[in-house]
């Protein structure tokens, strides 16, 4: 019964995306529906989430915007992800970066990782 989920699984899991690890800053591109248009929505911040496995895995992002900070997650599998950007990579020590909600200004920066 297992293999045969993970069979069906398999048809659906995306090989084109990059290798995301906490502390990444990424840009995610989405594709956003309005009406019968459709465009790319660019979504920027901080890796801070890392959950799941096969079809069933994802990720959350953080940014701050207008001193708000706002977390969205995205399915590595979602058909709505055109593309995923790395744009840095940080020296963290965990999975999980929870403690970047409560810090704020240049006390959220991570060390950039070479």
């Amino acid at each position: 019964m297992h293999t045969l989920i993970q069979a069906v699984e398999e048809q659906f899991l995306r090989t084109d995306l990059p290798e995301v690890l906490s502390g990444d800053t990424v840009r995610v591109h989405t594709k956003v529906v309005e009406g019968n248009k459709e465009r790319i929505q660019i979504f920027e911040g901080i890796v801070i989430r890392l959950n799941g496995s096969g079809i069933n895995r994802h990720f959350t992002v953080r940014r701050i915007t207008h001193g708000i900070g706002v977390e969205r997650s995205f399915p590595f599998a979602s058909p709505r992800i055109d593309k995923i950007e790395i744009v840095k990579h940080a020296i963290v020590r965990r999975k999980n970066l929870y403690y970047l909600r409560g810090l704020t200004g240049k006390a959220a920066r991570l060390k950039e990782r070479h």
